[in-house]
């Protein structure tokens, strides 16, 4: 089998390990060598089962006219896609290496991510990754793929629990099994952590988002100790509470332990503190990517947030974010520390995540008008007048090229980001939003028309959404991103949605988003702005919003279970709100033909005044901090799941097997240097073998113990 990954003579090994990876861990800063990746370490994996073929699973690969292959394999309920990097060769030596320095800080904090979602993470991880790499057994039967589509599963959840439901993953092949390939290959497992992997009742939910159940306790994430409630997360940050006018992001980079004396404290993120092994080969990284940047305030920023890694300091948290939200010139930006707060159930603490960019020009130039419009978006909204931001401050938006991407955002990745996350900064400062544009066109590329056609209620709407569907989607991002979340403003003394909405903020603030984008994808200015040709956009975008939330986003739920994810939930809160808003009028039908199920959109006009009407109500609720009637809208319509429809779904979906979650392998950046070790240029190779990749990353890139 052939590998593609990049090959050199000038490299070093370890001889000391089973294994003929770079010794990048004695050679860590040794970033000019370029990376030798031999195969036959890794055919184990991907040896074709040769017998009990009936019950394997068949992979699906995709690939486009000149042969390149957007999707390599699918397993579970997972597929694997590849991404391109348009322009690289475009960009200075100087430029490549500042992408080369950033994706390689990412990838050195990978670590953080694995043991942030649960305790035990990178002792399975670290498990299978030998068992996979080194066992010499039959790998033609069929409990060895489960075994190994297991491991692929955990390395694409980042752990043990899925990356969307939360769920626990739980291997197909039997206990016998897997303890029988641990023990050739040398690996011990104590009771617990084999009880992590087999028992479906222990540790079962990574974030819990059921208060009956206990949002701290009943989530397995590895943010609070293990024995640690709800009730004394409240009272601990509820002392703590930073009341002022430009409110600190407590808890954001800390694990809350128990101290020996019982009383809760924190373990802080930082060069010496937790984490600090990662953290320090992250700084190594970011130091050499501060010596290439590409101007003044670039460079700055980088130095910030090298100093906040150092030590911790929250308030040079905010610094960074200030500086990097205003350092808008270059080519090359990044995101990188620990950032969105959906993993934690209560809303504090930050994933580790890194998404390294380079920007679109042509696409970012005709979004920019977008952003240079903000303000009369906020002025014309439907939401309240005391709710409006009198001037929304330096919102930039980019279209941007991912080169790389680590923890919370790879495998799986977002297709739009906004940040910084703080209001105040954003009120004060504004705010960055990107979208992911070779990501989406790679989703594009592996997708196929299976579930339009499926689920679409008649031609007219199958032909719209193929010909308006791509750039409305598009489109709705750039909204939500741009106008969504940097709209409305909070009552003044009213706390933040974390404080006032809790375990319901992520949600409503997705919704709100969400329903910003909606509303104005129907607004002749996109067209007056030369965004699109005619609304037939904003209605293709609402004929696949509204079959998505009520329909085909359930192939993501098992049968019997309710929504817990937070954009799944806003999703269905939308759709079903406006279903029962127009029901009078019929602005939504529901159809049944031939005993399937569709909804069609009879008046378009009309939803988008409900869309307006719903935009004022989620504005309100965070503007005044309604707790009560957040959790009302929430659990009304966005969690319980209509379980007629549900199956119907699932049995129609089942059929056309395409995987509902797809993640992607990242290409491969090397470095080419000269008789001196000078990097005089930086190549990109694209892998198609993703437990190559993750095996790879497992032996490079892993700095922590099994336990912090």
């Amino acid at each position: 089998m052939k590998s593609n990954f990049p090959t050199s003579s000038n490299i070093s090994f370890d001889k000391s390990k089973d294994s003929f990876f770079p010794n990048q861990k004695q050679n860590r800063m040794r970033f000019f060598l370029p990376i030798l990746f031999v195969l036959c370490i890794f055919s184990c994996g991907e040896q074709a089962p040769t017998s009990d073929t009936s019950t394997i699973p068949e992979s699906k690969t995709v690939s486009d006219e000149n042969g390149f292959v957007w999707q390599t394999e699918t397993f579970a309920d997972l597929g694997i896609l590849r991404y391109k990097i348009p322009g690289f060769d475009q960009l200075t030596v100087q430029q490549k290496k500042l992408v080369y320095y950033l994706t390689q800080a990412g990838l050195a904090g990978r670590d953080i991510m694995y043991d942030q979602n649960y305790r035990h993470n990178l002792t399975i991880r670290r498990a299978l990754e030998k068992m996979v790499k080194t066992y010499d057994g039959d790998k033609s039967t069929k409990a060895w793929y489960d075994l190994h589509s297991y491991a692929k599963r955990v390395w694409f959840a980042n752990g043990i629990h899925h990356h969307y439901s939360m769920d626990k993953i739980l291997p197909k092949c039997d206990k016998d099994y897997f303890s029988e390939v641990a023990k050739a290959v040398g690996v011990e497992l104590s009771d617990e952590v084999m009880k992590a992997i087999f028992d479906p009742n222990f540790d079962n939910k990574k974030v819990n988002l059921d208060v009956s159940k206990g949002l701290v306790k009943g989530s397995a994430i590895n943010f609070y100790d293990p024995d640690i409630t709800e009730a004394e997360v409240d009272a601990y940050y509820g002392a703590r509470a930073d009341k002022s006018t430009k409110p600190l992001s407590i808890g954001l980079n800390t694990k809350v332990i128990r101290g020996k004396d019982g009383k809760l404290m924190e373990k802080v993120y930082h060069l010496n503190g937790m984490y600090g092994a990662a953290i320090k080969e992250i700084i190594g990284w970011l130091e050499k990517a501060a010596g290439v940047a590409e101007n003044k305030k670039q460079g700055d920023a980088i130095r910030l947030l090298i100093e906040y890694y150092k030590t911790g300091d929250l308030k040079t948290w905010d610094d960074y974010n200030v500086a990097w939200t205003e350092a808008t010139e270059g080519d090359i930006d990044y995101i990188n520390s620990f950032i969105e707060v959906y993993n934690d159930p209560k809303g504090y603490k930050g994933s580790y995540e890194n998404i390294v960019e380079i920007k679109d020009f042509e696409a970012s130039a005709q979004m920019k008008v977008m952003a240079d419009n903000v303000q009369w978006f906020e002025d014309k909204s439907t939401i309240a007048e005391s709710h409006k931001k009198p001037n929304v401050v330096g919102v930039s938006y980019k279209v941007v090229s991912v080169a790389g991407e680590s923890g919370d955002a790879s495998p799986a990745t977002p297709i739009g980001v906004n940040l910084p996350n703080a209001n105040w900064i954003r009120a004060k400062h504004g705010s960055k939003s990107v979208s992911l544009g070779n990501i989406i066109s790679a989703y594009e590329e592996a997708s196929g028309p299976g579930m339009l056609t499926e689920f679409a209620h008649d031609n007219d709407e199958i032909e719209r959404i193929k010909k308006h569907g791509a750039l409305g989607d598009k489109l709705s991002t750039a909204l939500h991103e741009v106008i969504g979340h940097a709209s409305g403003q909070i009552n003044p003394g009213v706390g933040t949605p974390k404080e006032t909405l809790k375990s319901y903020a992520s949600t409503l603030e997705e919704a709100r988003a969400d329903i910003v984008a909606l509303y104005y994808i129907m607004d002749q200015k996109i067209v007056d702005l030369g965004l699109m040709e005619s609304l037939e956009v904003g209605k293709a975008e609402y004929d696949g919003y509204i079959s998505n939330g009520l329909m085909k986003q359930l192939t993501r739920i098992e049968i019997g279970k309710v929504i817990e994810e937070s954009h799944m939930r806003n999703r269905q809160l939308i759709c079903k709100w406006a279903f029962e808003r127009g029901e009078k009028d019929n602005v939504i039908e529901k159809v049944t033909r031939d005993g399937k199920t569709y909804f069609n959109i009879n008046d378009y006009e009309k939803l988008r005044v409900i869309f307006g009407e719903l935009l004022t109500e989620l504005q309100r609720i965070k503007s005044e901090g309604d707790y009560e009637a957040g959790k009302a809208l929430v659990e009304n319509y966005g969690v319980q799941v209509d379980a007629a429809i549900h199956k119907e779904v699932l049995d129609r979906s089942a059929k056309l097997k395409i995987p509902p979650y797809k993640g992607f392998i990242n290409p491969m950046l090397v470095p080419v240097a000269d008789s001196d070790g000078n990097i005089t240029d930086i190549k990109v190779q694209y892998p198609n073998n993703f437990t190559e990749q993750m095996l790879y990353y497992g032996e490079t890139f892993s700095f922590l113990p099994d336990y912090n």
